[in-house]
């Protein structure tokens, strides 16, 4: 749909069918019980980080990213609205987030944030490998920080691991980096 259209013009556009909304609302909701039967099935089964990667987990995780994007998509068709859905906003007293980080004297406070990938392996015969993705999101990691460091922000840290978020803030880390001559706030595996 264009953004020239009615829909994404000044005027009110007066009657609108809510059902094509609510049907995509339903489909997600409906995925999203699926996957809480699920998690809690596959819990019952493994540990946390086993769960995290299984299969039918990831799966419904995708399932639910497509139906965001189709509650979007029917918003954005009907409404001409660019609706933010899917972010994570805990509200509470002024404590600190539990991410935070200490900051340089003078900057504000840090929080973590994640950029997540799916991959899967490469077909037969391809020369990649899923280690290769590793190599690559670090070096990506790397520009990403100086862009970063450019525009004005102070990173503390930044990481690249498979399987799992870091856990930023690891004085046991910090010092292994430290004692192999490495910069504590690179890239890690």
């Amino acid at each position: 749909m264009s953004h020239e259209d009615a829909t994404h013009g000044p005027a009110p556009l007066g009657s609108v069918d809510p059902e094509p909304m609510h049907r995509a609302v339903d489909a997600l909701a409906t995925a999203l019980h699926e996957y809480v039967q699920t998690a809690v099935g596959v819990r019952a089964e493994f540990g946390a980080s086993e769960a995290d990667e299984d299969p039918r987990v990831l799966a419904l995780e995708s399932r639910v990213g497509q139906l965001n994007a189709a509650v979007f998509d029917a918003l954005h068709d009907e409404l001409g609205m660019h609706p933010d859905l899917t972010s994570s906003v805990w509200e509470g007293d002024d404590e600190e987030p539990e991410h935070a980080h200490d900051a340089p004297e003078g900057a504000v406070p840090a929080e973590v944030f994640y950029l997540g990938f799916v991959v899967a392996d490469p077909a037969p015969g391809s020369p990649g490998t899923l280690d290769g993705v590793v190599e690559l999101l670090d070096e990506a990691g790397g520009d990403v920080a100086q862009r970063l460091f450019d525009g004005g922000y102070e990173v503390a840290e930044w990481a690249t691991s498979r399987g799992a978020a870091v856990e930023f803030g690891d004085d046991d880390l910090d010092d292994e980096d430290d004692e192999d001559g490495e910069d504590p706030l690179g890239g890690a595996r």
